[in-house]
């Protein structure tokens, strides 16, 4: 199967998607084919030996439309062209051109119009109307004059009578031709009156001659088409705004590199890196593209990317990603990935293809798009036919079905999904959440139950030392020496998690030799004359007896001489979120449950410590597969038997599975929703139907909210819809008019079909202000702020608590070093204090510009420090009193920004 992706043009509403859709899934070899109006944009999978690129172009240009096959890239070749996405480039180019050309044709339209409504309207308010087009004998020149006015504002709007009837031709009626219809039968009405005035003046038929002028209907046509194209207008502009997060995304993209070419350094457009160039980023400058660190050593910003706001230590040999901001050290790096093969890319074209992807929910609107128009040109007719059989005049029936044909609405039924889609999809990728496919978006909201894996989904992934117990005659201290210098040749992840501890604490370490692994029970190692044993080997170990808190760790037993010298236990900690992710979870009237290979004790452990209910241990990887199918066939079995006892509301039976994306691949694709949690860069695509680019479960959690929050926006759009047309139309038609004497003009017709879809976008463009709730308990556990790895037992908790390392060891001397500490913080605060400036800084509108002004102030001489805020359009600079605002004003100046005292 081949899958290629297409523009599409001449689409106005959603009976026209639904054309081009039924044109190309009759073709013969088709599988799939997907038509957004929102992108105007098609994505098909059909089978090369019975279809082809022309094929598909040829169904599309005989439905009335065009189609051209978009430009593709190899992976990984970058051709020196921007990344095609929907809200940049040649996308939001030509959508920039069409915002233009409305804006000319509206300049055009009012121009008119106000004169045109000032002569069959002004009258009504005691405006002065010209003598020579006053009275009946001036009737034929009043209503010459509105043919005058109203000529322009057709010929400026021509593109609904050239689209529309080509599609009526084409027998696809659309939006276009509703409105073509409408206004040329209110036109040539208004002819017909022309020649009826003068037929009647030239007779002396005064009262005929005053009551063709009084039902020319020229003033409804140019409103009709301004208004339709004021309505258009602000659709246009605020469809724009749905795909601002995509823009975002690409404006993150350093646009230029310094690469090393012939033994010197080069500035050149970063579109032109090529892969295995060796690039130098300075401090504070963007990374251009994905790489690897070759020389030097930094920090990276990757907020952007991972949402992390903690800056990644990189050393040589780690990924450095493509749009991250280098920190404090200037560095060389190797470019591996460019041009589509970058993360960022690959984030963009997942986030494209969910937003232009169709959810379930807009099927019943697809189906009903398709007839839509076809039955309103109908309803119209008979509109005008009945009334015209009920005895009422001409000009009547003729004006209920124009108000039909204007007031009918398809936009706002094809709008109602994607729009939200599109704006739940952006809105998801700002917090690293990324949907693979708006079927994905749909089908979250609906789980019932969430299967958790165990390693780095609820734990960190690695073990980490937990308890150090020493035997009698030897103190804590002393065993982790003993075993930080024992397990310094071993490359076991407990042997890690010892020496991880010992560096932490700064243990000093002992000379040793002689190291031997002994498969399936330790070491054995020479310290300072004295063998030395690590293992599981617990004989002669009672010191951890009746130990309740050490039940699902794993224990390492030391000996040394034959002699006893304590255990020290580890174990895979949970992550500081997962238990309030469960919590949160649990009140979402999910069932949890975790699913590990593990054994079952450490299984329930970490299950309690989580508040986890439910375990399935033992499974191995393979199986893991199985446990979802059988899960599921149980949510089946357990509906089933609910919807024989009651009537009430079916209840969901979808099951989502959350894993690593790698080792869970078959269970992430057996469930419902498959969601790959810390995928970084490694996305699987494949697997998941949802990455989260974070290590964090409680995305889990905003991932839902979000699904259930753009889901409730399509069925607010979809019911504003179905309940604006279905009583919109009769209204216009009629219906009422016997009963109640209501009507409605054609004019209030096409305001009305303007502001449903205005609505429509309107409501969806509300999802930009989502919020997660899950913000405020990650600031508790410290997920956003840094707390658990920025802060360390020694200097930097003895200055935050007065307490330094005595805590973990018992010794009270760190209370008074902490208080001293935090007294010369104090003090050097204030000094810092007195030596800020602050200053104006307009004109940064990211990142990027941030870091640049950042630099050009720390490079000023005397500058020890400078930050730049960009809510507040300020920065805040240090310095050592030598340095005059106007200096660091024209630092930032010269650096290509505004600045004021």
């Amino acid at each position: 199967m081949r899958k290629e992706y297409f523009d599409i043009t001449g689409m106005s509403c959603a009976s026209c998607s639904a054309h081009v859709e039924k044109a190309v899934s009759g073709l013969e070899g088709m599988e799939k084919c997907q038509v957004n109006l929102l992108t105007n944009s098609m994505t098909v999978e059909y089978d090369e030996n019975k279809c082809s690129e022309s094929n598909i172009v040829s169904a599309v240009d005989h439905a009335g439309y065009g189609a051209f096959v978009k430009k593709e890239k190899k992976t990984g070749e970058n051709t020196g062209e921007e990344i095609p996405v929907s809200g940049k480039g040649t996308a939001a180019s030509v959508q920039g051109k069409e915002l233009e050309e409305m804006k000319f044709r509206l300049e055009i339209s009012f121009f008119f119009l106000i004169p045109l409504l000032f002569l069959t309207m002004g009258h009504m308010i005691g405006l002065p109307v010209p003598a020579f087009l006053k009275g009946t004998e001036n009737s034929l020149a009043f209503a010459f004059t509105q043919m005058l006015l109203v000529l322009p504002v057709m010929m400026v709007n021509r593109k609904y009578y050239t689209g529309g009837i080509k599609a009526l031709l084409h027998l696809a009626p659309n939006m276009d031709s509703l409105i073509s219809v409408g206004s040329l039968a209110a036109f040539l009405y208004g002819i017909a009156g022309i020649y009826g005035i003068g037929y009647a003046l030239g007779r002396g038929d005064m009262p005929a001659a005053q009551e063709w002028s009084g039902s020319l209907y020229f003033e409804s046509v140019s409103m009709i088409l301004t208004l339709i194209t004021l309505g258009k207008y602000f659709e246009t502009r605020s469809k724009a705004k749905t795909s601002d997060a995509i823009g975002k995304l690409i404006d993150l993209s350093p646009k230029s590199a310094n690469v090393i070419r012939d033994g010197k350094e080069v500035r050149i457009p970063a579109k032109q890196v090529k892969s295995g160039d060796i690039l130098i980023v300075r401090p504070g400058e963007g990374i251009p593209v994905d790489g690897i660190l070759k020389e030097g050593n930094t920090s990276v910003d990757e907020s952007a990317i991972s949402g992390e706001s903690i800056p990644a230590d990189k050393k040589p040999g780690d990924l450095l990603i493509g749009a991250t901001i280098n920190g404090n050290g200037s560095i060389r790096m190797e470019a591996t990935r460019v041009g589509e093969d970058s993360a960022l890319a690959r984030i963009i074209a997942l986030v494209e293809e969910a937003a232009s992807s169709k959810a379930p929910i807009s099927r019943l609107a697809d189906r009903i798009s398709g007839i839509f128009v076809p039955v309103v040109m109908g309803i119209a007719l008979i509109a005008f036919l009945a009334w015209i059989l009920g005895g009422q005049t001409f000009s009547f029936a003729l004006s209920r079905a124009i108000a039909v044909l204007v007031i009918s609405c398809p936009c706002a039924l094809g709008l109602a999904t994607p729009v939200a889609v599109m704006v739940g999809t952006g809105k998801a990728a700002e917090y690293g959440i990324l949907f693979k496919s708006a079927e994905a978006l749909e089908t979250l909201h609906e789980a019932k139950t969430i299967v958790l894996d165990k390693t780095g989904t609820v734990t960190e992934g690695k073990p980490v030392i937990t308890d150090i117990i020493p035997a009698d005659g030897i103190s804590g201290e002393e065993l982790l020496q003993i075993a930080y210098s024992a397990e310094s040749g071993s490359s076991h992840p407990l042997a890690a998690a010892v020496k991880a501890e010992a560096e932490k604490r700064n243990t000093a370490f002992l000379p040793s030799d002689g190291f031997q692994n002994i498969p399936g029970k330790g070491i054995i190692v020479r310290i300072n004359g004295h063998m030395v044993t690590a293992g599981n080997d617990r004989t002669g170990h009672k010191e951890a007896d009746g130990r309740t808190d050490l039940s699902g760790k794993t224990l390492l037993y030391f000996t040394r001489d034959g002699k006893n010298l304590g255990t020290i236990a580890a174990a895979d900690t949970i992550k500081k979120d997962s238990a309030r992710a469960v919590q949160a979870l649990k009140e979402r009237g999910l069932e949890v449950i975790l699913l590990t290979g593990d054994r079952r004790e450490a299984a329930e452990a970490i299950a309690a410590q989580a508040g986890i209910d439910q375990v399935i241990a033992g499974v191995l990887p393979d199986q893991k597969e199985n446990e979802i199918r059988r899960i599921q066939e149980q949510n089946l079995t357990e509906e089933s038997g609910k919807k024989k006892k009651t009537t009430g509301k079916k209840k969901s039976t979808r099951v989502i599975m959350v894993g690593d994306g790698i080792n869970d691949s078959p269970a992430l694709s057996r469930a419902d929703v498959g969601i790959a949690i810390g995928a970084g860069t490694d996305i699987a695509i494949d697997s998941a139907d949802v990455v989260l680019m974070k290590n964090h479960l409680s995305d889990i959690v905003t991932a839902i909210d979000l699904s259930r929050a753009v889901i409730r926006n399509i069925r607010e759009n979809l019911f504003w819809a179905f309940f604006y047309n279905s009583v919109g139309i009769p209204l216009a038609a009629g219906v009422f008019y016997m009963s109640m004497g209501w009507k409605l003009s054609p004019m209030f017709g096409a305001a009305a079909m303007s502001m449903s879809s205005i609505c429509v976008v309107g409501n969806a463009l509300r999802l930009r202000g989502f919020k997660p709730k899950t913000e405020d308990f990650k600031k508790e556990t410290g997920i956003e702020t840094g707390k658990e790895t920025g802060k360390e037992t020694g200097k930097e908790t003895g200055i935050e608590t007065g307490i330094e390392t005595g805590k973990e060891t018992g010794k009270e001397t760190g209370k008074e070093t902490g208080k001293e500490e935090q007294k010369e913080k104090i003090k050097s605060e204030e000094e810092n204090k007195k030596m800020e400036t602050t200053i104006q800084v307009n004109g940064m509108a990211c990142a990027h510009c941030k870091a640049a002004v950042e630099k050009a102030l720390k490079a000023v001489p005397g500058v020890t420090n400078a930050e730049a805020d960009l809510d507040r359009k300020q920065a805040v600079i240090e310095q050592d009193g030598s340095v005059s605002e106007d200096i660091l004003i024209q630092a930032v100046k010269d650096a290509g920004y505004e600045a004021s005292k």
